[in-house]
């Protein structure tokens, strides 16, 4: 078992699918676009937000800003608690914590609001380091907020760190820093992506991730 596990949290602990496709909608709708291709909007659950409207809609940065704006509005009074955690990652962080692993959050959604996800769910207390962008828009790369996170866990050596996502992001963000990988296949990712990716291991369920951690 590695003893540092990084989780990734949208697709990966929670679902907040709902939550972040009707705050870029109302983002949208503000902007005055309307988008109506679920698979589209499904997507862009997990990339930094403002490359979801730099690349697809918003290519000057003014109205990327101005964009990002109107999603929060949105997102910190609703969208945030338009979420859910997946059946059994209670179990998963408890079978982690009980074994002595040290688990940190490594996610692409500033930190400020990951914090308040995880008081909302109750479960702040299993990660000793909660890393995720800037407010601003800094630090949306995924390679950049896991070199933060190992930096704060003491730079472990990285054969003892596992990095678990469901996105390309995670997986080859984590191969940048010599980490384990584990994709889980529940969360937001496009057809054959992670296979692409190439992750040491691939995992249906949180049970089944509590089981290859743990071994």
């Amino acid at each position: 078992m590695s003893k540092y596990i990084l989780f990734d949290l949208d697709g990966t602990l929670t679902n907040s699918s709902p939550g972040i496709i009707n705050s870029i909608l109302f983002a949208l709708d503000k902007m005055g676009i309307h988008e109506n291709d679920e698979t589209k909007l499904r997507s862009f659950v997990g990339p930094p937000l403002v490359s979801t409207f730099r690349e697809h809609y918003f290519p000057d940065s003014k109205d990327q800003v101005e964009a990002i704006k109107h999603y929060r509005s949105y997102f910190s009074t609703k969208g945030i608690y338009e979420n859910s955690l997946y059946a059994g990652v209670i179990e998963l962080l408890e079978t982690i914590k009980s074994n002595g692993g040290i688990m940190a959050l490594a996610t692409a959604k500033p930190t400020y609001f990951a914090n308040i996800i995880l008081k909302h769910f109750q479960i702040s207390s299993y990660f000793d380091v909660v890393v995720g962008s800037h407010l601003d828009g800094g630090r949306t790369n995924k390679k950049e907020i896991i070199h933060e996170v190992l930096d704060q866990l003491g730079d472990p050596r990285p054969e003892k760190c596992t990095m678990v996502g469901d996105r390309e992001y995670d997986v080859l963000g984590a191969k940048f820093h010599g980490l384990n990988t584990i994709a889980v296949t529940y969360g937001y990712a496009k057809e054959l992506e992670l296979e692409a990716a190439a992750p040491d291991s691939l995992v249906d369920t949180p049970l089944a991730l509590a089981k290859i951690i743990c071994t």
